[in-house]
């Protein structure tokens, strides 16, 4: 008697999973399009972005190109403890950090407050032209980029010395100082992507209520009342989510924005981790030690977007998971 009883108690465990794996392939069936169109960005981050992560193992090992992986022999941290024992290290670090701080104040504030512009512009036909104006340098590589603005900021034909020389001022070689580089590097990237990084904003801005704005007129509020309690308040967890994942790539500040521009003149202030990595892991071929600077940099990352998003979750409400 004891068996059946038994069977009776497990038979409804079995059928509710049944019923969850019946409503899951009825959901994916139900929107069949949607996941057959998302199979190919789900390919490539599992092959550019998870299959590679594998390799990171190499961290550990002396690795040896002939012998493999599974060939080359285990060193523990030895290269971490040899990462920060390097004599520049601290430099390199300090470069990254400070450009990546500069990165966030300037290049991630510049698109709001050019959405802010943006939207205040009644003119269709010339806001589309602005908007046009701002997003082509997106569409640049930084090969181009570096061209242009070695031409505009050369000692002896750039436009910008030749403004300096009528009030008297000396030229200067802003690519062949350290005093300037970050400046360039900044200046180039917010001239760069300022544009296209509105577009997030400005969609967010469309989705606002107008009806929002002609209550605060019956109220007697102004443009810059409405911006400060409607719009800027609508934008928040627009501004909090992008925020949270420019964190992420905080020590990430890219290698060719910056190899571009470097030289031995700057290299001083110019050398970040991106960088170090390509001259030690490609042309000197040290492989392991590259891959262990790589791990550092995504640990790094990995923190402080856990700490931002359950700053952001507290605080505001908004977080990415």
């Amino acid at each position: 008697m004891a068996e059946p009883s038994k069977a009776a108690a497990v038979s409804p465990k079995l059928e509710g999973k049944i019923d969850n794996r019946r409503r899951l392939l009825g959901f994916m069936w139900k929107y069949r399009a949607l996941y057959f169109i998302s199979l190919p960005g789900l390919l490539f981050f599992g092959l550019f972005k998870y299959v590679p992560l594998m390799g990171s193992v190499i961290a550990f090992q002396n690795y040896n190109l002939f012998a493999g992986v599974t060939g080359s022999p285990w060193v523990g941290l030895e290269h971490f403890q040899r990462m920060f024992q390097h004599y520049d290290f601290l430099k390199i670090l300090r470069n990254t950090l400070l450009l990546g701080t500069y990165d966030i104040l300037f290049a991630f504030t510049a698109p709001i407050v050019l959405a802010l512009l943006l939207n205040e512009v009644r003119q269709v036909v010339y806001k589309k032209i602005v908007q046009t104006i701002f997003y082509a340098p997106h569409f640049l590589s930084w090969v181009i980029v570096s061209g242009i603005f070695v031409g505009i900021l050369s000692p002896s034909s750039g436009i910008v010395n030749v403004m300096l020389g009528w009030f008297g001022i000396e030229p200067i070689y802003f690519l062949g100082e350290d005093s300037y580089i970050r400046t360039v590097l900044v200046g180039s990237g917010l001239w760069r992507d300022v544009g296209w990084g509105t577009i997030i904003y400005l969609a967010a801005l469309a989705g606002i209520n107008p009806d929002l704005y002609e209550a605060s007129e019956i109220d007697g509020a102004g443009r810059w009342r409405q911006t400060l309690s409607i719009t800027l308040p609508a934008l928040l967890p627009v501004i909090t989510i992008l925020f949270l994942l420019k964190i992420g790539d905080f020590m990430d500040y890219g290698f060719e924005r910056v190899f571009v521009f470097q030289n031995p003149l700057n290299i001083q202030s110019s050398e970040i981790l991106d960088t170090y990595i390509y001259k030690a892991g490609l042309q000197q071929l040290q492989y392991s030690y590259a891959t262990a600077i790589g791990v550092f940099k995504s640990v790094v990352g990995l923190f402080l977007i856990s700490i931002a998003n359950t700053i952001s979750k507290k605080a505001t409400g908004e977080s990415l998971y």
